[in-house]
């Protein structure tokens, strides 16, 4: 027997009306603040990731899907999706006027990973990117989108974990404090920051490893190390994150697990669920645009995993609401010819109804119903064709009254209204 490959799976039921609604609040939400949708390959050539995700960066190193296609090239399937949004900002040339670019994007990453709750090795990621404007401001207004989504879907116990991981100008002075502190105390730290202090030594704050988050104590950080431009941006995203009501805390070993951030990395934290955990993250990439080929351009964004988003809001609020449409059942040949031009024509007006295509009895059809979860039953005899009207069953109640099927339009619209 088939299965699916491990780390993959399929979506359906529940939790796909979860994954449904939270993308439906994407399209609104986002697109008020003015965000265009993008979609781009789940299959770019491998390049693209290596020279923006970072060589150091566990990613590159250990989680990418990447092969050599018919052609010897090698491509990678997507383990995050700036990168790609960025590759096509430049190929279709949509940063050359310095015009801000405001784009979000829905879809499937991959990456070979360990599994655990609410990680998979195809995943679902959303994202916004904000390129062509470098202002602390930029970063609030997508900060406020942000939290305003999330606390739409009934997420309200949120907080923002911060810190600025300065420019590649203000870090190798940083780098060297560390790499002093490193040196006195290299036997505390695992293989994984050993190979990471040769490349980029900020990616140790990273490590989940708890012998080295313990030897970490009094390390050097990087706000002690910011040019006054870094510090300034800092200090007045602080501001404007205070004056939108918005909770953060600093966090000076928070960079995030990628090479490309600047200024700006952050973590959205919920204690929804009880723990206080990371939902999301994202920061400021004001050099990436460059490195894959593009103009000097300022960006900012961040990605938020649908799967763990889904599994979060369906712990909180429990199933994601089904309301099936009333079945249309009809009895008899002529009662099925009458209910395919009914639904048509009800299909037509934009009215949402199951037609019962089986040809089997009422009891059969009724217990079916009720096993789908419908809650309003529209049956077509040989008695109602005569009198031009359908007898319709509420299962939930089992009462039961006669509609003309002139009025059934008006009636389903007005039923619609009337649910929550």
């Amino acid at each position: 027997m088939s299965s699916s490959v491990k780390g993959m799976r399929d979506l359906w039921g529940d939790e796909l009306r979860w994954f449904r609604r939270i993308e439906e609040a994407v399209h609104r939400v986002f697109g008020a603040h003015g965000y265009r949708e993008i979609r781009t390959p789940i299959l770019e050539y491998t390049e693209v990731f290596k020279r923006s995700v970072g060589d150091s960066s566990d990613i590159v190193n250990k989680e990418m899907y990447e092969f050599l296609d018919k052609g010897n090239r090698s491509v990678t399937m997507r383990p995050e999706n700036t990168a790609g949004v960025v590759r096509a900002m430049v190929d279709h040339k949509l940063l050359v006027n310095n015009d801000p670019q405001l784009f979000y994007y829905m879809g499937p990453m991959f990456r070979y990973e360990r599994m655990q709750a609410g990680r998979y090795r195809q995943f679902w990621q959303i994202g916004a990117e904000s390129f062509g404007v470098a202002s602390p401001e930029s970063e609030a207004e997508s900060l406020a989108m942000l939290f305003d989504f999330l606390q739409g879907l009934g997420l309200k116990s949120l907080s923002l974990s911060l810190n600025s991981v300065g420019t590649p100008e203000s870090r190798p002075a940083f780098n060297a404090a560390f790499r002093n502190f490193f040196d006195a105390r290299a036997d505390s730290f695992c293989g994984d920051c050993h190979r990471r202090i040769e490349t980029n030594p900020m990616r140790i704050l990273d490590c989940k490893n708890t012998r080295c988050q313990e030897a970490l104590e009094g390390h050097p950080t990087m706000v002690e190390f910011l040019d006054d431009a870094s510090r300034a941006h800092h200090s007045r995203l602080k501001e404007l994150l205070t004056a939108l009501d918005i909770p953060f805390v600093e966090n000076p070993r928070l960079v995030r697990g990628l090479d490309y951030y600047t200024r700006t990395a952050f973590e959205v934290l919920s204690s929804d669920l009880g723990a206080q955990s990371a939902l999301l993250g994202g920061g400021r990439y004001d050099g990436l645009v460059k490195v894959l080929g593009g103009p000097d351009t300022p960006a900012f964004g961040w990605a938020i995993g649908l799967d763990r988003l889904a599994m979060v809001l369906k712990q909180l609020h429990g199933e994601a609401p089904f309301n099936p449409p009333p079945l249309l059942i009809p009895l008899g040949e002529a009662a099925s010819s009458k209910a395919l031009r009914l639904a048509r024509q009800w299909w037509a007006l934009g009215l949402s109804v199951q037609l019962e295509t089986r040809g089997c009895a009422l009891k059969k059809a009724l217990g079916s119903a009720n096993r789908m979860g419908v809650k309003l039953a529209l049956i077509l005899g040989d008695g109602e064709l005569e009198k031009n009207a359908v007898a319709v069953k509420h299962l939930e109640t089992g009462q039961q009254e006669e509609w003309a099927l002139e009025d059934v339009p008006l009636k389903l619209r007005e039923r619609l209204s009337q649910k929550p």
